[in-house]
């Protein structure tokens, strides 16, 4: 369904070329919007249709997503990042706008992709003549993507504008040989770059990220980090409707780290913390979680 009458669509910083409303917009308090915007080529973005809700006391904070299988759209993930914006987040995926829930069959992305997102973000909120001027906390942003995303993210993680990460049925490669051509391949010193709270989503012992990225997680001992499965494989739950169970460790982890949601915490602090008491969830954190 077409998206129109917005009225921050007509804002003269960009324009928007393409705009679907998924799933009614998503489950959340803000209805949100999926976007196709000028200036910001080969980019997806996500973002609630109501942007007067949002200002300097209720800045949007940030999301950016690269894709699984180094895709150059986010037409896998689209439910999953709809749903996280209309929590309250401004969603920026590398790649092209999903068409009609077709495969994407194109170029690969790349890491500089999520960087540009930053990049954008960061320049719509000091652009006076941008309708998100002042509605964003560029102070609160989430690096994040899903198996190759998730290492285009690591590959990225020394960028200091990174508040947290989440890195989604991926970790680095304990073999880099059984990584895929064109794969960002930093080696395991690169997790001496993560500077801030740390969330991998995996898969269960089935996802074949799962060695790499519980391995990743018990090499960080300088930040906190958790570690939560699913038994879903490879796969998680990204197509299901609002982006299934792996939306709600998802949405927490964000709510914690970005909104400072004391709430949300619950979800991972304490000895039986909130995803323990939801059907086949597991969960594995390092000391400074609980601190």
């Amino acid at each position: 369904m077409l998206a129109g009458g917005n009225a921050y669509a007509k804002g003269p910083s960009y324009s928007v070329t393409q705009s679907r409303v998924v799933e009614d917009g998503g489950t959340g308090a803000y209805k949100c919007v999926m976007q196709e915007v000028s200036g910001l080529e080969a980019h997806t973005v996500f973002m609630p249709k109501d942007l007067s809700k949002f200002g300097k006391d209720n800045p949007l904070p940030v999301l950016v997503w690269g894709n699984g299988a180094c895709s150059n759209s986010p037409w896998e993930h689209y439910l999953f990042l709809n749903e996280i914006a209309s929590q309250g987040y401004l969603v920026i995926a590398t790649g092209y706008f999903p068409k009609d829930d077709t495969p994407y069959h194109g170029d690969m992305s790349t890491p500089a992709q999520q960087v540009e997102s930053i990049d954008w973000a960061v320049k719509q909120n000091a652009d006076k003549k941008s309708p998100l001027y002042k509605k964003v906390n560029t102070k609160a942003i989430c690096a994040a993507g899903m198996s190759c995303g998730g290492l285009q993210t690591l590959y990225n993680c020394a960028d200091k504008r990174i508040t947290t990460y989440m890195i989604c049925n991926s970790g680095l490669f304990i073999d880099p040989k059984a990584a895929i051509p064109n794969m960002p391949m930093p080696g395991k010193d690169q997790l001496k770059s993560v500077h801030g709270p740390i969330i991998y989503i995996l898969g269960g012992e089935t996802d074949i990220a799962y060695q790499n990225g519980m391995d990743d997680f018990r090499r960080i001992k300088d930040v906190p980090a958790v570690a939560v499965n699913y038994p879903v494989g490879h796969g998680g739950t990204y197509s299901k409707p609002h982006g299934g169970e792996f939306s709600v460790p998802a949405i927490a982890w964000l709510n914690w780290q970005l909104k400072g949601d004391a709430e949300a915490a619950k979800t991972f602090k304490g000895e039986n913390c909130g995803l323990l008491q939801r059907k086949d969830w597991t969960l594995d954190k390092n000391e400074l979680v609980d601190r």
